[in-house]
């Protein structure tokens, strides 16, 4: 019986008492409830008709080019293709406030887009880095990036406390970190999590790159096996997604003071460290 894990991410994980949601093929309903009943173990059916839901997050997604992007849909889903020409036309349209770069190259040679939010107001100024969908599934994160650049320069005129943040501070903000599963994710597998470096000895595709950082790589809630959804890699940073990124921010660690990245689907606020029981040493400040 194959089961996809949504919660937590990893078996080990999963607690007696505490809930956990999985999905599961509607043919393997008919073993799997049996046994849940047989054990005693509560259950509830969340989504009866994944499919259907699946076609009801693109369905209603019409395809925009370049100028229709002043009427940008900031409630709907958008493509990998409609997200990096949203980004193009910020830059050219908010020049002042928004500068776009590439830190490097995914594996299939896609560029990692990221967009400098501020106000060039003097030379250094301290800076807050913002990722969304380092897992390719999960498709909110994007959508959040996109939102919140959105907010920025929306309420950048009006909004006294937006005006301040965005003249002390610089926002590096990737809103597709995981370009090659992304685009995968909406053209073939909607579930996919990873990204799409090849593995030849075990004909498997990705890496989950969240568990690729060179910081206590492997640890608890990692697989060395890569056919599982929470591959570490043959070595940190393998993938030249996380190599990436990892570079620009050690070449800017003087420089950035927060590290943000958003995900689904658990709605956890997670402060570091996620690799132990420990409180961290501005545990006050960050609660504050």
């Amino acid at each position: 019986l194959q089961v996809d894990l949504w919660q937590p991410s990893s078996p080990s994980h999963i607690v007696e008492g505490a809930a956990a949601d999985a999905r599961v093929p509607q043919n393997a309903t008919r073993i799997l409830l049996p046994y849940l009943q047989q054990a005693n173990i509560q259950y509830t059916i969340l989504i009866s008709d994944l499919q259907q839901a699946i076609e009801n997050q693109t369905g209603g997604r019409s395809h925009r080019n370049r100028r229709s992007l002043p009427g940008y849909n900031y409630e709907v889903y958008h493509s990998l293709e409609e997200i990096e020409d949203w980004m193009h036309y910020l830059n050219r349209t908010y020049s002042d406030l928004v500068h776009m770069f590439s830190v490097g190259k995914s594996y299939e040679g896609r560029p990692l887009y990221v967009l400098k939010l501020g106000k060039r107001s003097r030379p250094y100024k301290k800076a807050v880095w913002i990722d969304c969908g380092i897992h390719a599934r999960e498709w909110i994160g994007p959508a959040f990036c996109q939102w919140f650049v959105k907010e920025a320069l929306q309420t950048y005129q009006t909004d006294p406390d937006m005006r301040k943040m965005l003249t002390q501070l610089y926002f590096y903000i990737m809103p597709v970190f995981n370009v090659d599963g992304y685009h995968f994710s909406w053209t073939n597998d909607r579930f996919w999590r990873k990204t799409r470096s090849k593995n030849m000895r075990f004909h498997c595709h990705g890496v989950d790159a969240n568990r690729n950082w060179k910081v206590k790589w492997c640890d608890e809630g990692a697989s060395l096996h890569p056919c599982d959804d929470t591959y570490c890699g043959p070595f940190p940073e393998s993938e030249p997604e996380v190599k990436a990124v990892a570079h620009f921010l050690r070449k800017h660690r003087k420089q950035i003071k927060a590290y943000l990245s958003f995900h689904a689907y658990a709605q956890m606020l997670l402060y570091p460290y996620s690799y132990k029981y420990a409180t961290i040493p501005n545990f006050n400040c960050v609660v504050s």
